[in-house]
């Protein structure tokens, strides 16, 4: 059963983190209080990972930590982000249940000791979990103190995928409802290959580990089934919550490189505000572009409007290879990187560092260095900055460019069976973007079936699963008069993975005016040459066009003499086929060029001086009906100036005209007019 909509008032942007008390003698709380009014905090996330504590044994409750510490966080005017405190079980739980503990698709069953250590499908754990999450909201459910509830914590990071026997009967509960019949789901899963026809129900299991590859139907419903079963999860928490009090809900989304296994498109409409955690993945070719695209996604999940992010760090993380600490200044580009395309929150894992624990060299607002450090002063000029900006809060971003983004075409890109495991549905994803923001377009990140009437360029990377209703709504935009530039791989398979035959791009085929009769991949160290001189890699087709033209040809590789760029008038519009991967500098040509076409500018004009500075900048612009903002974040060495007239946040001053956003640094302008 819905709850109604509940909103998330907050005064300004929040600035906030996550606090760990437990970890912590009672003694050094005032004084983390008063460090936190000091840096501007105003918004702390508690109770993330208290069950242990308050309920140290089976229906025995102690709140009186918790008690205190939100009076002593409600005393000192910083609002509360209240954990239900579900996200792991204390071990009490799974030692007398050890049913409900994971089991991972070799069939063995994993441990606690870390954290998430419980089935999404456990009927056990659902049952303790929401009478923890009752105690919790009938003691706090009306605290004044508090202003959101956190259900959970980053759902699916480590146990969204489980193959126990109680997953397998509820995915096979889900398969009924979604198919009804057995001959439908054999149909759908193409079961007449390798003598997999189910006659029963009763026969179908999680795609547990085999002696060679899997059903690819099966794996696609499975990922579809263990994320509806987790929001499932969500929902029945929020329920209970709802019961009790009226304060709004959600959970923080891990819309990040990676982490896949969960469609945020599905869960966004259960949440009263979205919140997300982005971490910059250092493993990654491009970091901060990855950022963009994130806090992009993000925002496309809102719909558009203002979103919170409930985690980021202030340095390194503990979780990669190598955890690079960010360099000096980098702090307030990356924050106010997620401010300018629309969070209304920046908050951060932790507050204090921990000094026990798997994460106890996590960065912190609060360093093991304590206060005497250079982290310190720059988490408490961000808060000043922060602070600053109250007056933007609620606004929303300009784009006139949409970038395609699909989970399911992820789940069915990146199966065990493809023409090439050098390349992912996500670098084909990341690639499109990069190109877009390169050249200081801001983009919208949008699903497959959204309302595109208000952009002037879509682009569509490797979308390969795909609706017919889904490509018939794009086809329809484009001639309407839109521009799209589809990327390879795209409209191979429908809903079911199955492949439409008679020519990929499939689905796309007649948008497009291209036909391919074969994929001739090649290894990442085989270059490619296109008759412009660009250069590509990875992928090839063999293709002839129908009604498009060609505007670019393979001059070598096993596609030689084949298009590798073409162009479709098609009604009012054009379709645009890239069917390789560009380099950088090509790719973003390519999409000069359309932009171009399409009159679309970035926000602010660079001065001449300043040519060929748009891959250092994000600028990008943040109106309501009635004031515009222009954040101009400069990651160069560089200073750079720009058109601009208004007043400038940061420093307090005012520029007439020019304003020089200098290296590193950050500027955000009032504008007086927008061009």
């Amino acid at each position: 059963m819905e709850h109604p909509a509940r909103r998330f008032e907050h005064e300004g942007i929040a600035f906030g983190c996550d606090y760990n008390p437990e970890q912590w003698d009672p003694a050094v709380w005032p004084e983390d209080i008063r460090l936190m009014q000091e840096a501007g905090v105003d918004l702390v996330a508690i109770n993330v990972f208290g069950w242990s504590h308050i309920e140290p044994r089976a229906g025995e409750y102690d709140f009186a930590a918790l008690d205190a510490i939100i009076e002593q966080l409600h005393t000192a005017g910083i609002r509360v982000n209240l954990g239900t405190g579900t996200s792991s079980p204390p071990p009490w739980l799974t030692t007398a249940h050890p049913e409900l503990l994971p089991v991972a698709e070799d069939g063995t069953r994993r441990f606690p000791g870390g954290r998430q250590a419980w089935c999404p499908s456990s009927p056990v754990f659902r049952e303790a979990a929401l009478r923890l999450v009752d105690a919790v909201a009938e003691r706090y459910g009306s605290h004044p103190a508090v202003a959101l509830w956190h259900v959970s914590n980053e759902l699916g990071c480590h146990n969204a995928l489980c193959y126990c026997d109680e997953s397998a009967a509820s995915f096979r509960r889900w398969l009924e409802a979604r198919y009804g019949t057995i001959d439908a789901l054999n149909d759908a899963w193409g079961t007449g290959f390798w003598s997999q026809r189910y006659g029963a129900w009763a026969e179908i299991l999680p795609p547990r580990a085999t002696l060679s590859t899997r059903n690819p139907g099966q794996l696609l419903d499975f990922q579809r089934f263990s994320s509806d079963e987790l929001l499932a999860y969500y929902r029945a928490e929020v329920e209970v919550l709802a019961r009790r009090s009226d304060i709004p809900a959600t959970t923080n989304f891990m819309v990040t490189a990676h982490i896949k296994n969960l469609d945020y498109w599905s869960w966004a409409g259960a949440m009263d505000v979205i919140a997300n955690d982005h971490y910059l993945d250092h493993r990654l070719a491009d970091p901060r572009t990855e950022l963009s695209f994130a806090a992009d996604l993000t925002r496309g999940l809102a719909e558009g409007a203002p979103w919170l992010l409930m985690e980021h760090s202030t340095g390194a993380v503990n979780w990669q290879p190598i955890n690079r600490a960010k360099e000096p200044g980098q702090l307030a580009r990356n924050s106010l990187t997620h401010v300018a395309r629309g969070a209304d929150a920046v908050c951060f894992f932790q507050w204090r560092a921990s000094v026990q624990g798997s994460e106890k060299f996590h960065s912190a607002l609060l360093p093991h260095a304590g206060t005497d450090s250079t982290l310190w002063r720059e988490v408490v000029e961000l808060g000043r900055v922060i602070e600053s900006l109250g007056e933007i809060a609620g606004t929303r971003v300009d784009a006139d460019v949409a970038v395609l983004f699909s989970w399911e075409s992820w789940w069915a890109t990146d199966t065990e069976m493809r023409p090439s495991h050098e390349l992912g549905y996500l670098d084909q994803v990341h690639a499109a973007y990069g190109a877009v923001h390169a050249l200081g377009i801001t983009v919208d990140v949008v699903a497959p079936g959204s309302d595109l009437s208000g952009y002037r360029l879509v682009v569509i990377p490797g979308l390969h699963l795909v609706s017919d209703a889904d490509a018939a709504s794009i086809d329809a935009w484009v001639r309407s008069g839109g521009t799209a530039l589809v990327t390879f791989y795209s409209g191979i398979v429908d809903e079911d993975d199955r492949v439409r035959t008679g020519g990929y791009p499939g689905a796309f085929r007649e948008t497009l005016g291209v036909a391919v009769e074969e994929f001739a991949p090649v290894a990442a160290d085989e270059p490619l040459t296109l008759d412009s001189g660009a250069s590509a890699s990875l992928w090839t087709e063999r293709s002839r066009v129908t009604t498009a033209e060609v505007v670019d040809r393979f001059v070598d590789g096993p596609s030689a003499g084949f298009p590798a760029l073409t162009r479709n008038e098609r009604g009012e519009g054009e379709a645009w086929y890239l069917a390789t991967l560009p380099s950088a500098d090509a790719y973003r040509d390519i999409v000069a060029r359309l932009a171009d076409d399409a009159d679309i500018r970035p926000p602010a004009r660079l001065m001449p001086e300043s040519a060929g500075a748009e891959p250092t900048l994000d600028v990008v612009r943040r109106r309501s009906d009635d004031a515009s903002y222009l954040f101009v974040i400069n990651h160069g060495t560089d200073d750079v100036l720009l058109e601009a007239r208004g007043d400038e946040l940061v420093t307090g001053t005012s520029c007439t005209g020019t304003l020089t956003a200098p290296a590193g640094a950050v500027r955000i302008i009032r504008e007086e007019q927008v061009s």
